[in-house]
């Protein structure tokens, strides 16, 4: 294949300063935080569900749509006040909010209260990616970015793979200590585990408020312009445009029309909202996924009216519509993976909670921080040129190889060969993720990184986190096996990479239009 040569500009070839490693470092260590309050819940599933009496839709429940819907929709209003708003201002919040629920997590006594504290760490974290993107794109150059943000997105892998090995070493200690006695409060090790690890998090949100803001577009040769006067009465408008019923009245005032696209687009919701719970028996998950997919239409709908510009750079990009829709129905798969394997080795292949948690959580952290890093790297050398599209084919290869050692992992009925085919399937997840985060952040305008990452996140979460654990403990109560359930999933497989195509194919015209 021919490359495509792109001269380097004056602002590209600016020197990167050490801080921006200190900060890479800083935002790397608040996603390992991330996602050691987040993925915490996979390795206590069998004490959540006894003693809270749950099933494992209402397990893929917590673990996806509860979290999933509102990271995902609040990470649209975040995101765009992230363009217009201190970066960092707004990850200490999001960061003290998040920590603060995860300790509250500890404090459940039933499915609902746990549910609500679910819900709350969702929108904390809703405002951590948006950030942290945007201000790496600030620090470092287009040619290292996908390196920067695969070592920033390794904290996604090392973070779940610490929370395996802290919560069950947490759990089961507590559980061993006050084993015959009255424990603290009277907490479970589950609740403890929630608590040991949420408080740290405010800790570390102190380090981050004292992090440098950078100039924006300092890289792109389009540095941005600060808006003058408060953000606030932008972000209290998004929210009206994507938070429901407030989105009646946003409709309303942009017309007769408006109002009443959205009150039919409303009306069909709820009505397939309503045919799912009649299917499914499962009012809780289908009520929360159509809240989100109505604010989600309330959305597009707003963007196309108040700025056709960006909608349609966003929503009428193949690149961007393809590596989103491509790399959800990626992770439909993937959260599907990391939120049930715990279980799996346990359930399934008869391992204790411990060693499980160990052997996985190290798996998860080398593995996954391994491969996205090395993703980064590699999508950087095939586009050194400035030919964006061969950062998509990675995403292609490296999907297509997920796809198959996650059904050899949900298959092993031996350790040694889940254990083996859960490298290989970490190493091709995370070297996904690895590729699309370097050809999202430079296939769109450096103005416009907050709200593109935000749609990117709310692709990958309604329909991968929101819809994959729950479907997979669906899958696996119609088969009567975990493991048939979990195989079950790839039928998404020739779809997600139908997805990759429309984004290479995309990227591609893209480079010929600069060239």
């Amino acid at each position: 294949m021919a490359q495509t040569m792109l001269p380097e500009t004056p602002a590209e070839s600016r020197p990167i300063e050490p801080y921006a490693w200190y900060l890479l470092i800083v935002l790397m260590l608040v996603y390992v935080l991330n996602f050691v309050d987040r993925q915490l819940l996979a390795i206590l599933a069998p004490d959540l569900k006894r003693d809270l009496g749950i099933s494992d839709s209402d397990f893929g429940f917590l673990y996806g749509t509860a979290f999933g819907v509102f990271y995902a929709l609040f990470g649209i209003p975040l995101g765009k006040l992230a363009d217009r708003w201190s970066r960092v201002r707004l990850l200490t919040i999001g960061l003290s909010l998040w920590s603060i629920m995860t300790a509250i997590s500890g404090f459940s006594r039933n499915f609902g209260q746990i549910a609500i504290a679910r819900v709350g760490v969702g929108i904390g974290e809703a405002a951590a990616s948006p950030c942290s993107y945007s201000l790496i794109s600030d620090y470092f150059p287009p040619k290292r970015r996908a390196t920067a943000l695969g070592i920033y997105s390794a904290g996604l892998y090392i973070g779940g793979g610490v929370s395996l090995f802290l919560g069950s070493r947490i759990s089961s200690g507590w559980n061993a200590a006050y084993a015959g006695t009255s424990a603290p409060l009277g907490l479970a090790g589950w609740q403890a585990a929630f608590l040991a690890v949420g408080l740290p998090g405010l800790l570390l949100a102190v380090l981050v408020s004292q992090l440098r803001e950078p100039t924006r577009g300092l890289f792109d040769g389009d540095m941005a312009q600060e808006e003058r006067g408060s953000p606030w009465p932008n972000f209290w408008r998004d929210l009206g445009d994507i938070v429901p019923p407030f989105t009646f009245a946003a409709a309303a005032m942009r017309g007769k029309v408006a109002l009443a696209q959205n009150l039919i687009a409303a009306i069909l919701i709820a009505a397939l909202s309503t045919l799912a719970i009649w299917l499914s028996q499962d009012s809780v998950q289908w009520i929360a996924f159509g809240i989100g997919a109505y604010a989600i239409y309330s959305w597009i709908a707003s963007l196309r009216h108040r700025e056709p510009e960006t909608f349609k750079a966003l929503m009428l990009s193949r690149s961007f519509i393809g590596l989103t829709l491509g790399y959800a129905l990626v992770a439909f798969v993937g959260y599907a993976n990391t939120g049930f394997a715990p279980l799996y080795a346990i359930q399934e292949l008869g391992l204790p909670a411990d060693e499980a948690g160990l052997i996985l959580g190290s798996i998860g952290a080398s593995c996954g921080a391994g491969g996205i890093i090395a993703g980064g790297l590699l999508a950087d050398y095939l586009a050194r040129h400035g030919n964006q599209a061969r950062r998509v084919s990675l995403v292609f290869w490296a999907a297509i190889g997920m796809m198959i050692f996650h059904g050899v992992m949900f298959s092993a009925k031996e350790p040694l060969l889940f254990y083996l085919a859960d490298i290989a399937t970490l190493l091709c997840m995370s070297g996904t993720l690895g590729g699309v985060s370097g050809a999202l952040v430079n296939t769109v305008p450096a103005h416009l990184r907050g709200i593109a990452t935000a749609g990117f996140l709310l692709g990958t979460n309604m329909i991968g986190l929101a819809l994959g654990p729950y479907a997979a403990g669906k899958l696996s109560a119609a088969t009567g096996d975990l493991g048939q359930g979990l195989t079950a999933m790839l039928f998404t497989a020739p779809i997600a990479i139908g997805f990759i195509l429309l984004a290479y194919n995309g990227t591609k015209r893209m480079n010929a239009a600069l060239a």
